[in-house]
């Protein structure tokens, strides 16, 4: 059950991949005059592709918690690949509304990033911890990535935005920090090839090392250890030794998967402005010359006005119902909560700047920007990085 549930994850994967280039056609090709008011050939394919993608996502996830016994998004897989289904799913919504295969270029290539992200963690179904136990596994978690999922519209629509109004002619702050958002893309990618390559190569060793109550404890780690664990000693003879010790509080292992990431995503990067011979921005704006900016400015907006409840209702009030149940609190200021509070602060200031302040256009589109920002960074970095009662969904 579980390989059979792992093949279809594997066909949603190359079914979006696929449907990412016939979205690029659609918007390379030259609609007929019957396709001007509609989606063109390429376009209905690349729906049609999707679609079944979306499908053979949700039966994975149907598939998996047959196989499991439990909603599967319990660890930083399960959450990543349901995060992914759930932002493909929140792109059908979108476009069932506006009608634009232009979203679907942006929006998909992120999916594709975010399951193959996923796709480098342990697959292995383990049983629940027995705070994870309870019904609130499938309302809290579920509701609070569908509704990251939504916010991320905003972030695609943001992007497209940026891309058609930004002068790339000429070097600015603008464009500094839009091609730092696409080089942030290119290191998810970095992370996927670093870490698919050491894989193939089967690369393990293992430390012993004394967490912060003072326990032995080991690890193993799968790239060459940059950072060690807190007072290290390596039992698998001939391997690399660690540069840099880190403190009992930092998960080294976790850390050392990101710096192998940034160290990867900027060779990676290198070669691509290599091949463009110009900014990353600069080559995707041909794609985005017929878009008109109002439309994805509106769509940005209506995501997030979408999102916003639903990741409220999800990542705090559900949250904090569990938290009293699982640890007797609402609130414990551990990362994850931390973080959750930190996006809701940012999407709430969204709301305000825009329907009081007038923040339409390029503000908004940022804004987008930075939130999706905020978003990856507690998926990843806090997950990866800070240790807290949430470090089982980084395993």
């Amino acid at each position: 059950m579980v390989t059979l549930s792992s093949n279809f994850l594997l066909i949603a994967f190359l079914l979006y991949l696929t449907a990412t280039l016939f979205f690029g056609g659609a918007i390379k090709s030259k609609p007929s005059i019957e396709e001007k008011k509609g989606t063109n050939k390429w376009g209905k394919v690349a729906l049609f592709l999707t679609v079944i993608g979306f499908i053979s996502q949700i039966t994975y996830f149907v598939l998996r918690w047959i196989a499991s016994g439990h909603a599967p998004v319990s660890n930083l897989f399960e959450f990543t690949t349901f995060f992914g289904m759930a932002l493909v799913g929140a792109f059908l919504i979108i476009y069932s509304i506006y009608r634009t295969t232009l979203l679907g270029l942006f929006t998909m290539p992120v999916a594709v990033l975010v399951i193959a992200y996923a796709s480098m963690f342990p697959r292995d179904i383990t049983p629940l911890i027995p705070a994870l136990k309870s019904y609130w596994l499938y309302i809290h978690v579920t509701t609070a990535a569908i509704g990251e999922a939504i916010l991320s519209v905003s972030f695609a629509a943001g992007l497209i935005y940026l891309v058609k109004t930004i002068d790339h002619s000429r070097s600015s702050k603008r464009t500094f920090w839009l091609e730092v958002v696409m080089f942030g893309l290119v290191t998810t990618l970095g992370f996927v090839v670093i870490s698919s390559a050491f894989t193939v190569m089967n690369y393990k060793e293992t430390f012993s090392w004394v967490d912060k109550n003072n326990v032995t404890q080991t690890v193993d780690y799968t790239m060459p250890a940059l950072t060690g664990p807190h007072k290290w000693e390596l039992t698998t003879k001939g391997k690399f030794e660690p540069l840099v010790e880190t403190p009992p509080m930092v998960n080294a292992k976790k850390l050392n998967t990101v710096i192998w990431s940034l160290g990867a995503g900027l060779l990676l990067y290198g070669l691509i402005r290599l091949l463009l011979k110009k900014r990353i921005a600069a080559s995707l704006q041909p794609f985005v010359k017929n878009i008109k900016p109002d439309l994805v400015d509106e769509i940005s907006y209506r995501s997030v006005l979408i999102g916003f409840p639903v990741f409220t209702l999800g990542a705090l009030i559900f949250a904090m119902i569990w938290a009293q149940v699982a640890w007797t609190r609402f609130w414990g200021w551990d990362p994850k909560e931390v973080w959750a509070l930190i996006t809701w602060l940012f999407y709430a200031a969204f709301l305000h700047l825009r329907l009081s302040k007038g923040w339409h256009g390029e503000k908004s589109a940022w804004l987008a920007v930075i939130g999706f920002a905020i978003i990856m960074f507690n998926l990843v970095a806090v997950n990866l990085v800070i240790a807290g009662l949430h470090s089982y969904a980084g395993s």
